[in-house]
Order: C-alpha cells, then structure tokens, then sequence
C-alpha cells in the first residue's frame, strides 16, 4: 500500500529542505518506499478536514490504509520498524538509534526552535537583545554535548539510522546561523547526512514542490 503524506502548499522554508515533512520523505526513500503528496494551504490546515487527521493543523501527516499519523517522531518510527534500513537488527542498537531519536526532538530540537522564534518573531520586543545571546547560550551548550559524543565517528552509533536523520535534520536549522560552523564535526555530521542520495531526492521533492507553487500564476 503507498502511503499519502501531508506538505505545505506554500512552503514558509523557501523550499530549503526545512520543513518537517522533508523528514518524512527522506525516510520513505532511505526505505525504497514509494509515496504520494496531498498538498495543503495554510487555510485547509486549521479545517476540519485535516485536523482529524492533525489536532493542531500541522504538516505532515501519514495515512496507509487505516492508519493516521502525525509528529515526524512517530512517522519516521513507524516507517523505520516496518521496513528495513533505518534500524539495527541488534536489539540494543536498534534501542539506541531509537534513543538518539527522542534525543533529536526532546533535547537538541527545542533550543534551536527557540532561537528560531527569538530572531523571527522575537526581534522587535525590548527585551530580545538581552534574552538573545542567553538562547544562543543554550543552543551552544547543546551542540557542544552533541559535538563531544560524536566526536570523529561517521554517524552517532556505528551506522546511519533513524536517529541520525533526525538529529541531522534538526541541526539543518543552525547553518543560516553559522554556529554550526563552530563545531567542525557537526558541520561534518550534517554534510554527510546531505550527502546521502536518499536525502537529495526527498530535499528536490520539497524544492520542487515550492518552485511550481512560487512560479503558479
């Protein structure tokens, strides 16, 4: 059965790989599995329609046959245990890649969202140049954890799996910033991750998606 996903009709990331249902996408290719797009305006997202499928009217969704998800963490899960690719045989490491998944979206993710919203939406308040460089503090401590466990290994444990995916595309978001560039084997990290043919399929999917709906009359 070919799953349907969810993606923005206009994408907010400029067609950068940014948005969230490029996780998504790049897990079904790194599995070979082919799928099908619903594209959806910002407009339909908060109907009634597709908050069924999402309480909080967001991208992606996952539907195969009688199955809804939503939260990337979930989808890309879901995928990973129902097809080779994405997890270890190996019952601990299978664990592991897991944890570095939970790692990615609990622990690394919401600082650098917190930075995100500091300088997009923050910007203008009296306060936000006080409170900025205390964010950026945060977003730093956690790069320079992630920075030190990874050290000159490829991927976080051994081979590439779920949770790097994740992780990588979380640290996607710092590299406007440049405070990617201030842990070389992070910057390394996501570079290797880009590399992967899988990952530049799902990234020109999204791209092409944003290219035909920016150029639409």
């Amino acid at each position: 059965m070919i799953p349907t996903i969810t993606a923005f009709e206009r994408s907010p990331d400029g067609g950068q790989g940014l948005a969230r249902d490029t996780r998504v996408r790049w897990a079904l290719e790194e599995v070979g599995q082919p799928y099908q797009v619903r594209l959806v305006s910002f407009k339909a997202m908060k109907e009634p329609e597709h908050l069924e499928l999402h309480p909080f009217g967001q991208i992606p969704t996952y539907e195969e046959g009688d199955l809804a998800l939503f939260e990337t963490g979930s989808i890309v899960l879901h995928i990973a245990q129902n097809h080779k690719g994405l997890l270890p045989v190996d019952a601990n490491a299978r664990a592991r890649a897991i944890t570095w998944m939970f790692a990615a979206l609990n622990t690394v993710e919401p600082p650098i969202l917190e930075l995100a919203n500091a300088k997009l939406l923050e910007s203008d308040r009296s306060w936000s140049k006080e409170r900025l460089p205390l964010v950026m503090d945060r977003v730093r401590t956690r790069l320079r954890e992630l920075a030190s466990r990874l050290g000159d290994a490829d991927w976080l444990d051994s081979s590439f799996s779920a949770g790097d995916l994740m992780m990588v595309h979380v640290l996607q978001r710092l590299k406007s910033s440049g405070m990617l560039d201030e842990f070389p084997n992070l910057a390394a990290y996501v570079a290797r991750g880009e590399a992967r043919p899988a990952y530049k399929r799902a990234f020109n999917a999204q791209l092409a998606v944003f290219t035909a709906t920016s150029t639409a009359p």
